[in-house]
């Protein structure tokens, strides 16, 4: 993984390239006060502040001029551009503080390049950026290294991250960070988690299903669960995708990505909690072990669920970590999920479709967002529709018939397997980014996951800055 931390230094009078930021409403007075020359130049490239930067020649050096929405509030990605297009060296911004802007400048200067034979930064050197705010450098930079987290992780193909890797993924951060992990599988996890169990049985043994558990923190301070969808590949098992369906289900383990990215912060900010990180992990395969649509299966809570439909299979997984999760009695419980397309359909591929069963945790929820600018919408846990979850079988079906409101009926689905008195957060989260923006590229990408860690900070302060 990239290493932030040199990319984002504390400003300690170092030599470094100027940065002036303008906007449309600014740049006519920001350029009475610049000499003659630099006037010159600007109305000879016609650059009015409204887009683009240029390079003004200070000698061997140079100033760099970059046209922003606005200058006077500074968003994670307005750096981004710059940090993606000026050559190696050392920057800083002529007036105000990076802020919030640090990550951006950060996640510009990430790649995946797993799979390139050659790197395709590795001519051009690091564009490091000077800030005055020295005590926000670790916070920014761990983000970044959260995000690059969940982006690597998505973006990595099937074959090469399965519910092994998954679990590897989980023990390293164990390791890394001083936090114990359990896996239950086979014939234990068929008993105690039949519903993982079920969806992910027709995999090969090497890709066979899994529970990843890993806890941290001290006993006697207050619980928090993190679940995350760890469906490491979707055929839709006997319901089976069509061909453009499927080719983006390596990304079906984007909530398992966004977990376990989200208690690494957790663990790192040593927020006084006990967490608790559950990912079911599986592979939705098809073979004669698969489970079939009209099978009826006992889930860990006791309910019986019948099987509407195979490729609804992320709900089922969840239903039964939710289950454990609430066991524990925690005192909130979270969980992301790549889990419908109609909430793709509903909300486009930007805005996570967030469910609660608390008003104030998604107040919480929707004000973090707002102030991290990771926006999330809340949908309805509209009871009414639970009608269409009915069976004639068993206690509740996994999908309706409907082709209405289909990510209301999987939110309400999991509700069912939620303890009322605990708050819970449900994000459906599409993990992905169709569209390459300044420094976020096509591919995987965290989506709700620092709006939920600032809204986590601030419901369990640390006792000391980090």
């Amino acid at each position: 993984m990239t290493d932030f931390a040199p990319l984002l230094v504390a400003d300690r009078g170092q030599s470094a390239r100027p940065i002036h930021l303008v906007d449309k409403a600014s740049f006519a007075d920001w350029l009475k006060g610049r000499p003659a020359e630099d006037r010159t130049l600007l109305q000879a490239n016609r650059f009015e502040g409204k887009s683009g930067l240029i390079l003004l020649p200070r000698g061997p050096e140079f100033e760099v001029v970059a046209a922003v929405k606005d200058a006077s509030v500074l968003s994670p990605w307005c750096l981004a551009q710059l940090a993606a297009e000026l050559p190696e060296g050392t920057y800083k911004l002529a007036s105000g503080e990076v802020g919030a802007a640090g990550l951006g400048w950060l996640l510009a200067q990430h790649r995946f390049d797993r799979f390139r034979s050659s790197a395709e930064d590795a001519e051009r050197g690091p564009r490091v950026l000077l800030t005055g705010d020295a005590a926000r450098i670790g916070e920014t930079v761990r983000l970044a290294e959260a995000t690059a987290l969940v982006r690597d992780l998505v973006n990595t193909p099937a074959a090469d991250l399965g519910p092994a890797e998954i679990e590897q993924a989980v023990r390293d951060t164990a390791n890394d960070l001083g936090a114990q992990v359990r896996v239950t599988t086979g014939d234990e996890l068929a008993s105690g988690y039949p519903l993982i169990a079920a969806v992910g049985g027709a995999a090969i043994p090497e890709r066979a299903p899994r529970l990843i558990e890993l806890e941290w923190g001290k006993p006697e301070d207050p619980r928090l669960a993190i679940i995350g969808k760890g469906v490491c590949f979707d055929s839709g098992g006997l319901d089976l995708k069509s061909a453009s369906g499927m080719r983006l289900m390596k990304k079906d383990m984007g909530g398992a990505a966004h977990a376990l990215a989200l208690a690494r912060l957790v663990i790192a900010e040593k927020l006084p909690v006990r967490l608790h990180l559950l990912i079911p992990a599986v592979e939705n395969a098809v073979s004669g072990a698969s489970y079939r649509p009209g099978d009826v299966i006992k889930s860990r809570k006791g309910l019986f669920v019948e099987i509407d439909n195979t490729d609804a299979e992320g709900r089922l997984i969840l239903a039964d970590a939710l289950t454990r999760a609430g066991e524990e009695q925690p005192r909130l419980i979270v969980d992301f999920a790549t889990l419908t397309g109609a909430a793709r359909v509903a909300l486009g591929p930007d805005l996570p479709a967030m469910f609660a069963n608390d008003d104030p945790l998604a107040a919480e929820l929707a004000g973090a967002a707002t102030a991290s600018a990771d926006p999330v919408w809340r949908m309805p846990l509209w009871d009414p529709y639970n009608d269409l979850l009915k069976s004639e079988l068993a206690d509740l079906a996994n999908a309706a018939n409907s082709p209405m409101a289909g990510c209301i009926l999987a939110a309400l689905f999991l509700q069912r397997f939620v303890t009322a008195e605990i708050p819970w957060a449900h994000f459906d989260t599409y993990a992905w980014r169709d569209i390459a923006k300044p420094g976020r590229p096509k591919g995987g990408d965290a989506l709700g996951l620092r709006a939920v860690f600032s809204a986590i900070r601030k419901k369990f302060p640390a006792d000391r800055l980090i």
